[in-house]
């Protein structure tokens, strides 16, 4: 499920590196599924948590966190 702004607005500037990071994780586990030739249970996954992690980083710079 994407993250919404309204929900990102709401996370501690703390969360929101913790949140970062998670996401990139992931993004860099389904990379390596679909990279080995393995069908991702969600076609859409990759793009809806590269979506993510721009907003966050989006929001991040808006409030002066980086």
């Amino acid at each position: 499920m994407a993250i919404k702004a309204k929900e990102i607005r709401g996370f501690t500037p703390e969360e929101r590196r913790e949140k970062l990071q998670e996401l990139k994780r992931e993004l860099m586990h389904e990379r390596g599924i679909a990279a080995m030739g393995g069908s991702p249970p969600s076609p859409g996954k990759i793009r809806q948590i590269r979506t993510s992690i721009a907003r966050m980083l989006t929001i991040m710079r808006e409030e002066g966190e980086q």
